[in-house]
């Protein structure tokens, strides 16, 4: 089983990914960490030198053969559905989470970040508009299931992308933690 996760970037992508492929007992696989792996360098510093053209060749690449390999969850750059292959290639190989935030979420988020070549402009939350208005709807396309990120906690977010995948029959109800399993804290009674 592949379960992919996409979204804008700042979304979860990668912390809720590891934290599910923990759960489910599968390995954790980000495409940006694996192509600056394989470039020796920073995305930011390849997009300054080559464009972004040739990083999107690159990720489609790379796309492509880890949705051929079995048993991972796989989070996805911000840019990776602008690409039809690659919408297809999640789509027909993998399960598909978009983990859907606002821009403005996004951007009390990344509000500090300077790696993410594409928020490198003077407005960045107008930027980061601009890019969901263009996004959401390929998100959208290439996904299965869509889960709002703006107020869970991660342990709420993977909990609702377990859920998903078993009432979907998916993944054996077992691997879904219970909440009788791990009842509430009750807090102290009151001394008098």
């Amino acid at each position: 089983m592949i379960v992919s996760l996409v979204g804008m970037p700042g979304s979860g992508k990668s912390t809720v990914g590891r934290h599910l492929a923990r759960q489910l007992g599968l390995r954790f696989v980000d495409s940006d960490a694996e192509i600056e792996r394989q470039l020796g360098t920073s995305i930011r510093d390849y997009f300054a030198a080559h464009g972004e053209d040739a990083f999107r060749d690159l990720e489609q690449r790379m796309i492509d053969e880890l949705t051929r390999q079995p048993g991972c969850v796989l989070a996805t750059g911000g840019g990776a559905v602008l690409r039809p292959a690659n919408r297809e290639a999640l789509h027909a190989r993998s399960q598909v989470f978009y983990l859907r935030s606002t821009p403005e979420e996004l951007f009390r988020r990344l509000r500090h970040d300077t790696t993410r070549p594409l928020l490198q402009v003077g407005d960045p939350q107008r930027r980061l508009r601009e890019l969901f208005r263009d996004r959401d709807p390929l998100y959208r396309r290439c996904a299965h299931f869509v889960v709002e990120t703006t107020r869970p906690s991660v342990p709420a977010l993977i909990g609702m992308v377990l859920m998903q995948l078993e009432l979907a029959g998916i993944i054996d109800p077992d691997r879904v933690p219970s909440p009788i399993d791990h009842p509430p804290v009750e807090p102290p009674a009151a001394r008098h």
